[in-house]
């Protein structure tokens, strides 16, 4: 998916950055389980690892949770 379509979904979904958490992942299903399967989790799949890194650093500066990290070759984007 592209980096705005991602963007806007999320920004469409969270009203409050300071409590959501953002994270960027090479197997989502293994990052869900390590964050305790949070209830409230979205993913998306972004075109490349370059756009889902910059996704994520665009929402840490607005305040969002999280740290600038993902595995090998990140492009799995999740909040929760």
């Amino acid at each position: 998916m592209d980096k705005k379509t991602i963007i806007d979904e999320i920004k469409n979904k969270v009203t409050t950055y300071s409590s959501w958490q953002i994270g960027i992942t090479d197997d989502l299903q293994r990052r869900k389980g390590e964050h305790d399967n949070p209830e409230h989790w979205r993913s998306w799949i972004a075109d490349s690892e370059d756009d889902a890194r910059s996704i994520e650093k665009y929402f840490l500066d607005k305040g969002m949770k999280g740290d600038i990290g993902g595995g090998i070759s990140p492009n799995k984007v999740y909040i929760f």
